[in-house]
């Protein structure tokens, strides 16, 4: 089985798709397999994070502003990249120390998360974007 989600975007947000995805598989029937998911852009991420103190996120999203300011930002100055914006190279550095797919294990059509995790698109760039999720469940 498998499925495209779009998630709009409107800046850096933690958009959690737990849900969406949750409807999809018993909509489909799913039983026991694995869902892999994949962010179908290079300047957004997936994550499974905390999802019951929002707290989480805001701080996940300062620690990542911190880690790659916008390359107007003095110490960001060596970038090159700049074509889309000042934001979008940092936000192709965030892709690359998140992950852009996951792998989850499902039992009887429920994923196997912990009891505090869900799923998030974690966009990076600062202007409005619809992404896109691919979904695939594969029957084990």
């Amino acid at each position: 089985m498998i499925a495209t989600f779009t998630v709009r975007t409107n800046g850096p947000a933690c958009h959690e798709i737990t849900g969406k995805i949750a409807e999809w598989l018993a909509a489909e029937d799913a039983s026991d397999g694995v869902l892999t998911l994949m962010v179908r852009h290079t300047s957004c991420s997936l994550l499974i994070q905390e999802n019951a103190d929002p707290d989480v996120q805001v701080d996940l999203l300062n620690w990542l502003q911190r880690l790659a300011p916008p390359a107007d930002h003095l110490s960001m100055r060596w970038i090159t990249h700049r074509y889309e914006g000042p934001d979008d190279m940092p936000a192709h550095l965030k892709a690359a120390v998140l992950p852009v797919s996951l792998g989850i294990p499902v039992a009887s059509g429920r994923m196997m998360l912990g009891r505090w995790q869900g799923i998030y698109l974690v966009e990076h760039r600062a202007t409005p974007h619809d992404r896109e999720v691919a979904a695939c469940f594969q029957r084990a």
